[in-house]
């Protein structure tokens, strides 16, 4: 049950904390899950901020404008995919992410 919470609260921090909370559970839990999870939801975070900033300095030529309106909504879809996946208790990747940890 525990396992739980931590997931969601983990998906849920990339509205309010994106770095601090996967870190900090990262640092305390000892659940081989929520660390791995943590750790995803940590590079989904830096590799979406990556793209989304070269999207919008590309969207001054109108190349970027479409990349960083997808990339925009992952930044908020993607959490509450994990969220409802954490709530469910179904085991679930990040994309992009998800095979590189």
């Amino acid at each position: 049950m525990e396992e739980k919470w931590s997931k969601v609260l983990i998906h849920a921090s990339a509205f309010f904390a994106p770095v601090v909370v996967p870190i900090i559970f990262f640092l305390i839990s000892s659940d081989e899950h929520v660390k791995r999870l943590s750790v995803q939801a940590l590079l989904f975070q830096f590799v979406m901020w990556v793209l989304t900033t070269v999207s919008f300095i590309f969207s001054f030529v109108l190349i970027g404008l479409p990349f960083l309106i997808v990339f925009s909504i992952m930044l908020i879809v993607v959490p509450v995919i994990g969220i409802v996946k954490a709530v469910n208790e179904s085991y679930w990747n990040y994309p992009i992410v998800g095979r590189w940890v």
